[in-house]
């Protein structure tokens, strides 16, 4: 009961996720960095998901940053072609 209080006056899931997204694309603010640690340290839900978000984001920056993918031009024709056949019916 207590714990579902402090959600609604400190900051709710919602904004919570909200501001964790907003954390990783950029950068947030004192206040509301310190309004997400409050909220972490009472709701295990966001807290998962944090987790979950900081895996998922280490595993996109180290999939995306080792990758050097070239693309000709043979290649890109090639798929317009495909691509039209296709919408050709």
């Amino acid at each position: 009961m207590i714990r579902r209080i402090l959600h609604i006056l400190f900051l709710p899931c919602s904004e919570a996720t909200l501001l964790m997204e907003k954390r990783n694309a950029h950068s947030i603010s004192a206040k509301e960095n310190r309004k997400l640690s409050l909220h972490l340290m009472i709701c295990k839900w966001c807290k998962m998901y944090n987790r979950k978000l900081a895996l998922l984001d280490e595993v996109f920056k180290k999939t995306f940053s080792q990758k050097t993918t070239e693309i000709n031009e043979s290649e890109i024709q090639d798929f317009k072609d495909k691509m039209i056949e296709k919408l050709d019916f």
